[in-house]
């Protein structure tokens, strides 16, 4: 009964082996054939999951450009735009709660679907430019679709072979999003001296439709009820077994040093969200060119997970990330004490670069690292994990930054960078040879 369990866990999310066939369990050379020589839609799939990422960049990487305008719509401080950032985190949370029971009834397209359709529905309401609590809302909504869609999305790719090169596809695919949504939000809300800046979420709400599309058609054959849930219908003794299985998990995936995603991802994400407003406030830049710079530090991120994948994995995946944090800490005193903002656009730019494999490389790490019994569950949580640091992080900076003004966000980025650089110090290197 464990090992049909375990089987069946591994099916959708499973690390792809470095070891020959024959010297792999039985149940895992099983989980293999299922996902890592698929033979049916296999790129179809691998392209629809970079266009999900895709959509997750343009919802995440324009709301940096997008905040001085939330804040002079809207009469609000900082303490308030902090809020979005809040209701992000609870939707995260909520998926993390909610996963598991979501896995059980549905597989993988059924999932995918759900998060794309969840998508639509919060760019609809940011469209039409709601009441600012409504719009809070709309961020509880687009966060839950991409712990939905992307998380799943993240841990079918990296059950592939190769999956180092695909995950920085997939990854290089959200980066491409966030390099061209401050492009879009800019040029949109500084259209009319009357800003619409609001009709900017019509762009990410056409590809959103596409993205359903393309999930609809490439995960047609995963659309039924997931194994777990056909299993746990003939098995009534199923559903508390799979609470204590999964709660052992969770403690597993915590006692390893799989977390340090939760340190990167928010000092990426606060980067992101605050860098206009301290450029426009500190650096007394004029908006709309400001707008243009988290660009520079996304297209950064977009080549850095591109060029850079491969000669990490080669050249040692923990000793090059290392040496990214030392000097993506260095690029970030420069944008700090620097006082120039040309300077300052390129070092952002560079440090988007150098800090571009860390989110690819850690799902690449953690299904090596993490045993086979809760790798598929693993993956997921430390994805969700690193998702809910982009949310507390830039929450924190904007209610700090309420009484001591949005310069807090250097040193709350120093901070970031090196605590996600030392985390990484403590992977195991025994383990980060196979693939």
């Amino acid at each position: 009964m464990s090992t049909q369990t375990r089987t069946e866990s591994l099916v959708l999310q499973t690390r792809a082996p470095s070891e020959p066939a024959s010297e792999e369990p039985v149940a895992f050379q099983e989980s293999r054939t299922d996902t890592c020589n698929q033979p049916k839609w296999l790129y179809p799939k691998i392209l629809s999951t970079g266009v999900s990422f895709f959509v997750a960049g343009i919802n995440d990487g324009s709301l940096g450009s997008l905040i001085p305008y939330v804040i002079r719509t809207y009469g609000i401080g900082t303490n308030m735009v902090a809020v979005l950032y809040g209701t992000t985190f609870f939707g995260w949370f909520f998926a993390a709660l909610s996963n598991s029971s979501i896995c059980l009834h549905f597989d993988l397209g059924a999932i995918l679907s759900l998060g794309a359709t969840v998508q639509i529905l919060a760019h609809v309401l940011r469209a039409w430019l709601p009441p600012f609590p409504l719009y809070a809302v709309t961020f509880f909504l687009a966060s839950l679709r991409q712990a939905y869609n992307d998380t799943h999305a993240n841990t079918f790719v990296s059950s592939l072979r190769g999956s180092h090169r695909w995950l920085g596809f997939i990854h290089a695919m959200y980066m491409a999003g966030c390099l061209v949504g401050p492009f879009v939000a800019t040029g949109v809300a500084s259209a009319n001296a009357d800003s619409k800046w609001n009709l900017f979420y019509l762009f990410p709400l056409g590809i959103g439709v596409v993205n359903l599309a393309l999930v609809g058609l490439s995960f047609h054959d995963r659309m039924a009820l997931s194994m777990r849930r056909q299993q746990s219908a003939s098995i009534g003794s199923q559903s508390e077994s799979t609470g204590k299985t999964a709660l052992k998990e969770i403690k597993a995936t915590l006692s390893t040093p799989g977390s340090i995603l939760f340190f990167f991802l928010g000092a990426t994400i606060t980067a992101g969200g605050w860098m206009v407003e301290y450029l426009v406030k500190v650096r007394n830049g004029d908006i709309k060119d400001m707008g243009y710079v988290p660009a520079g530090f996304y297209g950064g991120a977009f080549l850095g997970r591109l060029v850079l994948a491969e000669p990490t994995h080669r050249l040692g995946e923990r000793r090059m990330v290392f040496i990214y944090a030392v000097l993506c800490v260095g690029l970030q005193l420069v944008f700090w004490l620097v006082p120039n903002i040309i300077t300052e656009a390129v070092a952002v730019s560079l440090l988007g670069f150098f800090s571009g494999p860390f989110f690819a490389t850690g799902i690449s790490v953690g299904s090596k690292i993490f045993s086979p019994e809760i790798c598929s569950s693993a993956i997921a949580f430390v994805f969700v994990l690193g998702q809910i640091g982009g949310s507390i992080f830039p929450a924190i900076t904007g209610i700090i930054a309420t009484q001591v003004g949005v310069k807090v966000l250097q040193p709350m980025l120093v901070g970031l960078l090196s605590a996600a650089g030392v985390s990484w110090l403590f992977l195991p290197t025994a383990t980060l040879h196979r693939d």
